[in-house]
């Protein structure tokens, strides 16, 4: 046996070390895809909205952890939460957790409505597998779920068969039965379904994130709710994403002032620290399921309500809260809205800026045939339309040290996703920077990296 890395082995990896030890025992695929357009790049330092690498260069987080990172990076506050309680016990099923029990309290003061009975789990797919384990439960004879094309919900088993991108369900078919797709804002195809009094619950987003930022019509969510009323149908709304101010108000759906009968949260919830997931239910559905001794253990996890978990959960609401995130968020997603639309009236490159809060998707064109097309013969106009945005995000990261990234299902959408703490000022660096990479030919920003894709391409043929 090799001799085995320490901690301090860990921290002084190299690049090269890092590189070879995924692709050794880790996903070499992954370590290709990362490397190809140099995003496998060694960070060694974070604070707030920033990151340093081992060049000691300083990048501008414009990602954010897909929404986990609302209050930065490393918050003080989220680790001296953690700090205070490391001589607790973490886990110890055979007791009730105050810290539990402080955090579902919470909760159920700021959700909407009566959502009070909330489960803690560890990640935002667990939360969904819960919730729809609940709406199966609670409907004993009916069986299916509805969930809309282009949706994300997760990647274990029953998330995954409710997230809606073929690409993701299609190796690992059959999936959970009687799940039913339709299509995201279309309260007709909606009701359709519903009329055949079958689906037991409704599960989306209240944005579409990795779908490409995609936003539902007006009036939508109220009359989704109507519907699901109507034909006794549980509304789930997937607010993992989109939660906890990311939208410019605490939870998505208060826009549409709205009450979900199942809310799923996680990645900002644990401060960017802390793995912590969870789904809040109204207390007549939970206690369908849970209500009684012979009951209350059917599901369970056994990191779900840790103690180092529930610290940080406590701390970032009360952080979100104290400093109105919520409101920075709104103001500066408004800023940053107005600066992009100047931008695509600027840009024929760009065919659409959606977005709410501080969740803003830049869809781009394909771009148009010239000089790389006839170098190629067309195959590199072809490739520059799957993976262009990729390809600015590309250059975001290595020109300006702006990091991005394109959405999983839409990869023509480069997603803007902050930090709910990024100032004006920074706002105003990335769209500097977005406005040279677009004014400059595209065959000067692509060609080296479509060179570099194609070359890939041919040599694994």
């Amino acid at each position: 046996m090799n001799e085995l890395f320490t901690l301090e082995n860990a921290l002084n990896m190299n690049r090269r070390q890092l590189r070879e030890n995924y692709q050794r025992y880790i996903n070499p695929s992954l370590v290709e895809v990362m490397s190809l357009l140099n995003f496998d790049k060694l960070f060694v330092k974070a604070k707030g909205i920033h990151l340093w690498d081992t060049e000691n260069k300083q990048y501008l987080d414009f990602l954010g952890g897909y929404g986990a990172l609302n209050l930065g990076h490393n918050p003080p506050e989220i680790l001296a939460a953690i700090r205070k309680v490391q001589e607790r016990p973490n886990l110890l099923q055979a007791a009730l957790n105050p810290l539990a029990a402080a955090l579902a309290a919470n909760l159920a003061q700021v959700t909407p409505g009566d959502l009070s009975r909330t489960f803690f789990c560890n990640s935002g797919t667990e939360a969904v597998e819960g919730a729809l384990k609940l709406a199966r439960a609670a409907h004993p004879h009916k069986k299916k779920i509805l969930y809309c094309q282009n949706s994300f919900h997760g990647k274990s088993f029953g998330s995954l068969s409710v997230t809606g991108r073929e690409k993701y369900q299609h190796p690992f078919r059959p999936l959970l039965p009687d799940c039913v797709m339709i299509p995201f804002g279309d309260l007709n195809a909606l009701e359709q379904t519903l009329a055949k009094h079958e689906p037991a619950a409704f599960i989306l987003e209240p944005i579409q994130g990795e779908g490409g930022i995609n936003l539902p019509p007006e009036g939508y969510f109220p009359e989704v709710r109507k519907l699901c009323d109507q034909y006794d149908t549980f509304l789930i709304i997937d607010e993992i994403q989109t939660g906890l101010g990311r939208t410019g108000t605490l939870f998505a759906c208060e826009h549409d002032q709205i009450v979900p009968d199942v809310l799923c949260l996680a990645k900002s919830l644990g401060g960017g620290v802390m793995p912590v997931g969870a789904y809040i239910a109204r207390p007549q559905l939970w206690d369908k399921v849970y209500q009684g001794r012979d009951k209350y253990a059917l599901h369970t996890s056994t990191f779900g309500g840790n103690s180092l978990a529930m610290a940080a959960g406590l701390a970032a609401l009360e952080s979100i809260i104290k400093k109105d995130l919520p409101l920075n968020s709104q103001e500066k997603g408004q800023y940053l809205l107005e600066k992009l639309h100047q931008l695509k009236n600027k840009h024929n490159i760009i065919k659409e800026i959606r977005g709410r809060g501080l969740l803003i998707g830049i869809e781009f064109q394909q771009p148009a045939h010239g000089l790389v097309d006839k170098l190629s013969g067309g195959t590199i106009n072809k490739l520059a339309g799957e993976y262009f945005a990729s390809l600015v995000a590309a250059e975001l990261m290595n020109k300006y040290q702006i990091i991005t990234a394109y959405t999983l299902n839409n990869p023509n959408v480069i997603r803007l996703e902050p930090p709910l703490i990024i100032d004006y000022p920074s706002i105003d660096l990335a769209i500097k920077a977005l406005d040279e990479i677009l004014s400059r030919n595209f065959a000067g920003i692509t060609l080296n990296s479509l060179f570099t894709i194609l070359n890939t391409k041919i040599t694994k043929r």
